[in-house]
């Protein structure tokens, strides 16, 4: 393949995969920005979560809210808010623990082939058909120090071969575009992967101005049966890759065994 022919190609891959991967970038900004304003100098004192004031008992109905609902089959499968962590930013127009039909999941979906035209956007449209998506559920989730946000997705389909496929292409355009290989789940290595965005820009001070430093972006994927599961983190240096890694891990327990709190 020429230089040109290969320029050319990875040009398209690049718009195919901001197609595809819309499962990670419903709220992707909304994080980055949770995290870059709590870690910015503030004129006024703010707190970003703030704790409750009174502590919900057992008998009360409001306990165990803060830990996500489960009060559907896709919100059961969701990872309830575990130690360390709290419910984090809200994802753009779905709130912090939302949830959305099978309809209104695969319309998200095809939105994503907006760069496709034609019978390309036809064809591809098809494909989200053949998919089934069942719904899709989603919840977010911050340290309690609020250096790290993360989004964790999950899309029902009623075909385990079509998950496993389109697991395939994400990973496969991910390592198409060589994009730098995040940590491994050892325990799921074969239907996991994760990769990092770019490399954040160390901090530049100009006279007495500060500069935020920039976010570390992580994303990862897997699937367990016939879910599929998105997690999109952010998080200010140094990136605890590690704890996204442990977040994914969970998740994939979680769905294993819905009934049990992890």
């Amino acid at each position: 393949m020429s230089e040109k022919s290969g320029s050319r190609t990875r040009r398209i891959l690049k718009n195919v995969l901001s197609s595809v991967l819309v499962l990670g970038a419903v709220g992707g900004g909304v994080a980055y920005t949770a995290v870059t304003v709590d870690r910015a100098d503030r004129t006024a004192p703010t707190e970003a979560w703030a704790k409750p004031s009174v502590t919900a008992t057992p008998e009360d109905p409001a306990a165990g809210i803060a830990r996500g609902r489960a009060s559907t089959p896709l919100s059961k499968l969701l990872l309830p808010v575990p130690e360390g962590y709290v419910l984090g930013a809200d994802v753009k127009g779905y709130g912090n623990d939302g949830e959305v039909p099978a309809r209104q999941a695969a319309a998200l979906l095809k939105q994503t082939g907006e760069g496709f035209y034609g019978k390309k956007r036809r064809a591809y449209e098809k494909e989200v058909d053949r998919l089934g998506v069942q719904g899709m559920a989603m919840r977010s989730y911050a340290t309690q120090d609020s250096t790290l946000q993360a989004e964790v997705l999950i899309l029902r389909m009623k075909d385990k071969k079509k998950v496993r496929e389109f697991f395939g292409v994400r990973k496969q355009l991910f390592e198409v575009l060589e994009l730098r290989k995040g940590p491994k789940i050892k325990e799921y290595a074969r239907n996991s992967a994760c990769f990092l965005g770019p490399e954040p820009e160390k901090p530049r001070q100009s006279g007495d101005e500060k500069r935020t430093p920039d976010l570390q972006d992580l994303i990862c994927f897997a699937y367990e049966g016939e879910v599929m599961v998105t997690v999109t983190a952010f998080g200010a240096p140094p990136f605890d890759q590690k704890a996204v890694a442990t977040l994914l891990e969970k998740q994939l327990r979680h769905i294993e065994s819905p009934g049990e709190y992890v």
